[in-house]
């Protein structure tokens, strides 16, 4: 690694010979080939933009000019050149150096998007605030992906960048033919012809981007540095806005990337740690709650033919894969357009189909205003379902999927249900099909779905899962959150103190039996993997109150902040959802308060 450990800033970068920029280029492949076969991330976007990440560093000069990268996995490389090779073994690791741009670590990494179709946007107003404060001597370029470039908010951008013929921004468009899958659409066929026609040369139908008031230079080869050099120096000779398409290889130089036509190891798990000589070996590990949702939804289709998928470009990590090989006619890839993909289901259910749109929890934000609008307000039998719901961990704060209760508890005419275990999640989910009288939203952690949690009754909708005599505390677990609340039962009994546990199955809108239950218990506790603000426990407590119900509730959930990178363990941690927290709190809470109870409550041993 002799070159790389002595690029300490991007302007040594400029020192280096022809042969030597290779050098480094292989270099890099190895470092990170290396490090994120051991500790996971995001390593195909990476591979694929080696080059191209020197050419920009060694054209412009950051941070002085501003690079913006769409989106911010794909900055490793700007992360070895930028002062963190010596970091980079902590990538994604708690302590560590983040798995996506960070500003915290360096003036190189300007924002921290990793939602796809913003850096455009970004570039257009950093432009403008440029241009009305009169500095003119630093350079805006953008790197957006032909995947991201499916991506509506992209349109937007590009048709107010390129309605300003004097305002000079770069977008440099990455075209790998790919997001996590291959680009799908008109936009796909598009660049197919602009690759073929090579540069210089205008397709048949001409070109989009000179349409939309753009310059174009291209096709580049984005694995040529001295090409890509030419390019982006002629662009800032040309002014006004300038489109560079360049074409690169997502996975370049490593062979299970380059041989993996499903996505290009996009993303690569962290290798498994070796097991000690001796060690007894562990049981098979539960299936993921994504592979439980995927088998069930091969079994649903097969027997209800009304039940079509959608998905934002990630058949495969939200478990549609299996649904496509089997029903491909039924199955829908937007491209990364959750907005349109959920007013588009608003479609297919207004001709009489159920479609189930499967996106991560972080990505259904971007569609709460067609949730309320297109899909909850004419009742469309809809079945949103997101994966990765609660703390995701080691990709960071934004990929947490904990606003989704918040949000889409306030959807009215909107039922929300929350498996804790694999076979919770096939029952609901035939529930949420089944459902015709409006939308319905499922959620589901990351990571292995665990044991079943049997029901020791179940009674008006929902189920109990432990039942102590007397009634000093409920509590009322969502989801996954049933084995925090098993284990903090059976620590408080220790204590002296019965806790009743139960699980809601469908959390949103609030039981009225269960909070009718509630009356019965001097005290409730909440236990969600999400935002306690505006979520279970906070619609929970709110139904107490509406119906006359004095009993006191404490929440336990994810604090109203960013959390840091980190296993889901750490995070939660973090959080104080761990049974002994929780325990320590509830404890502390009986001694700082008397008892309360609902005035004229009839006695109870048991729920």
């Amino acid at each position: 690694m002799a070159l790389l450990e002595e690029i300490t800033q991007p302007g040594d970068l400029r020192e280096l010979s022809r042969p030597q920029l290779a050098e480094l280029a292989a270099e890099i492949r190895e470092v990170m080939i290396d490090t994120v076969t051991r500790v996971g991330g995001h390593l195909g976007p990476n591979l694929g933009v080696v080059e191209l990440t020197i050419a920009l560093h060694r054209v412009f000069d950051s941070p002085k000019d501003t690079l913006l990268w769409d989106i911010g996995h794909q900055t490793y490389v700007q992360k070895l050149l930028t002062g963190r090779h010596a970091a980079f073994d902590g990538l994604r690791l708690r302590g560590g150096i983040s798995g996506y741009a960070s500003r915290a670590e360096s003036p190189h990494d300007v924002i921290e998007n990793s939602h796809a179709s913003t850096a455009l946007s970004y570039a257009d107003g950093l432009a403008r605030a440029r241009e009305l404060t009169g500095e003119s001597d630093r350079a805006v370029v953008a790197v957006i992906g032909d995947g991201a470039l499916t991506g509506g908010l992209a349109w937007e951008a590009l048709n107010n960048l390129g309605g300003a013929p004097r305002r000079p921004v770069i977008v440099v468009l990455n075209d790998n033919e790919r997001s996590y899958a291959p680009t799908v659409g008109g936009l796909a066929a598009h660049l197919t012809r602009l690759r073929a026609a090579g540069a210089g040369h205008h397709p048949a139908g001409g070109n989009v981007f000179e349409e939309f008031g753009f310059g174009y230079l291209g096709p580049v080869d984005g694995h040529d540095t001295a090409a890509l050099e030419e390019a982006l120096t002629r662009a800032t000779g040309l002014g006004g806005p300038v489109l560079v398409h360049v074409v690169t290889e997502k996975g370049r130089g490593w062979r299970p990337a380059e041989t993996n036509d499903l996505d290009r190891c996009h993303v690569v798990r962290a290798a498994p740690k070796a097991v000690a000589p001796g060690a007894a070996a562990k049981a098979p590990a539960a299936p993921s709650w994504t592979s439980v949702f995927s088998e069930e939804m091969v079994r649903i289709g097969a027997e209800r033919e009304n039940v079509v998928a959608l998905t934002a470009a990630m058949p495969e990590p939200v478990g549609l894969l299996d649904f496509l090989r089997e029903f491909p006619e039924r199955t829908i890839d937007v491209g990364i357009a959750e907005q349109h993909a959920a007013a588009s289901a608003a479609g297919l259910a207004l001709g009489g189909l159920h479609p189930v749109l499967a996106v991560y929890a972080t990505f259904g934000n971007r569609l709460i205003d067609q949730m309320i609008t297109d899909i909850a307000l004419h009742s469309a039998p809809v079945t949103l379902v997101m994966d990765r719901a609660g703390i995701t961990g080691d990709d960071g704060a934004s990929h947490n999927g904990m606003w989704d209760l918040t949000l889409f508890q306030a959807v009215p005419n909107t039922r929300i249900a929350a498996p804790r275990d694999g076979t919770r999640l096939r029952e609901l989910l035939r529930e949420a099909v089944a459902w015709e009288e409006g939308p319905t939203v499922l959620r589901f952690p990351k990571g292995s779905s665990g044991e079943d949690i049997p029901a020791l009754d179940s009674t008006e909708g929902f189920d109990v899962l432990h039942n102590a005599p007397g009634r000093d505390v409920l509590i009322v677990s969502v989801g996954p959150m049933a084995r925090l609340a098993l284990d903090v039962a059976e620590r408080l009994a220790e204590s002296g103190i019965g806790a009743t546990v139960v699980d809601p199955r469908w959390v949103a809108p609030v039981n009225p039996t269960l909070v009718e239950a509630a009356a019965y218990f001097d005290r409730v506790v909440t236990l969600e993997d999400s935002g306690r603000t505006g979520g279970v426990g906070s619609a929970f407590a709110q139904a107490l109150g509406d119906a006359g119900i004095d009993t006191p509730v404490r929440t336990f959930g994810i604090p109203r902040a960013f959390l840091d990178h980190g296993s889901r363990a750490q995070v939660l941690e973090d959080c104080g959802l761990t049974p002994g927290a929780v325990t320590a709190e509830i404890l502390d809470w009986r001694q700082r308060r008397s008892p309360v109870t609902a005035s004229g409550a009839p006695e109870r041993t048991s729920l």
